[in-house]
């Protein structure tokens, strides 16, 4: 396993980034401790997350994962032995939302004191701001920056002409360059990436950094009917792909998977690692076992044939 560059930074990453959208929600501290040091004793160096994460548990305010992390760090001493990647943007509370300047710079300060660190190797926003005008986000991003709060900055959600628009703003007024863009890209779901935002990105040499990585775990194969989609709490998002379509996707992975002795999920994830524009699929666990064998994708190369044979089954 070698580590990647991440886009035009001098950041190097695994080619695998964990999910911690799972931490103090579906995997509870200890378990996401365990999970943790799975991932760094397979080489795993890079871990995602955000200030969001898990609002939507009743009982939870945010900033859960952010704090399990924290203890995490604090407890192994590994801190910066990673390159963590949190977000702002998304609504938390009626007062907690958005990428006006004034709530950047509050929320920066939470997920610093929640991670235990005095840095951010990358501070994305989590999702579009119409109503706040690129310039003023950039700015109070650049502040971070100035002050070593946050080392590069990246776009969640956002469309190929706005990422475009943001990143003009580089040249025109030398605010701060998105140098990662996070956008749901995964085996299942090719379109919207592929035809809008994948020219921007090769073009502006923005790393990437895909969500769903497994189709809410359609991918991993766990969900072939709908009886199957009561085994997980995310089992619902695999829905959708419950068609024609996904079970010509399954076959695929069946069949290439078997040839490499791997498994369904390791098998789409390295699909994802071998396309140029990508720099590291996100992929979560809950437990360590699931940790191990995602873990094992980053060791896993693809032929051409095979590369072919799923992009073949999974055409739109």
């Amino acid at each position: 396993m070698q580590l990647r560059s991440l886009g035009r930074t001098n950041l190097r990453v695994s080619p695998l980034m964990l999910g911690g959208n799972v931490f103090g929600w579906t995997a509870d501290e200890p378990t996401s401790f365990a999970i943790l040091d799975a991932f760094a004793a397979a080489g795993g160096n890079f871990i995602d997350t955000a200030n969001v994460y898990s609002v939507w548990v009743p009982g939870h305010v945010g900033g859960e994962s952010e704090t399990v992390m924290g203890k995490w760090f604090k407890r192994s001493g590994k801190r910066k032995d990673f390159v963590v990647a949190t977000k702002v943007g998304m609504q938390m509370a009626a007062d907690q939302k958005g990428l006006a300047a004034a709530y950047i710079e509050r929320a920066v300060e939470e997920s610093l004191r929640r991670l235990q660190s005095d840095y951010i190797d990358i501070y994305f926003s989590h999702t579009d701001d119409a109503t706040t005008p690129l310039d003023e986000t950039l700015g109070a991003y650049q502040r971070l920056i100035d002050s070593g709060k946050v080392r590069v900055i990246g776009a969640s959600n956002y469309t190929g002409a706005r990422l475009r628009a943001a990143l003009s703003l580089h040249d025109k007024q030398k605010l701060p360059r998105y140098e990662v863009l996070q956008p749901h890209y995964n085996l299942a779901v090719r379109t919207d990436y592929e035809t809008t935002l994948e020219p921007v990105c090769k073009e502006q040499g923005v790393g990437v950094v895909p969500y769903y990585s497994l189709a809410s775990g359609f991918l991993t194969g766990k969900y072939r009917s709908e009886a199957d989609l009561s085994k997980s709490p995310r089992g619902r998002g695999a829905k959708a792909h419950l068609n024609e379509r996904g079970f010509r996707i399954l076959a695929a992975l069946d069949s290439v998977a078997k040839e490499l002795h791997a498994t369904d999920a390791q098998v789409a994830l390295a699909w994802l690692m071998a396309r140029k524009s990508i720099t590291a699929p996100i992929a979560s666990a809950t437990s360590v076992a699931q940790v191990q064998e995602l873990a094992g994708a980053m060791n896993l190369q693809l032929g051409t044939d095979a590369i072919e044979r799923l992009n073949r089954a999974s055409a739109a």
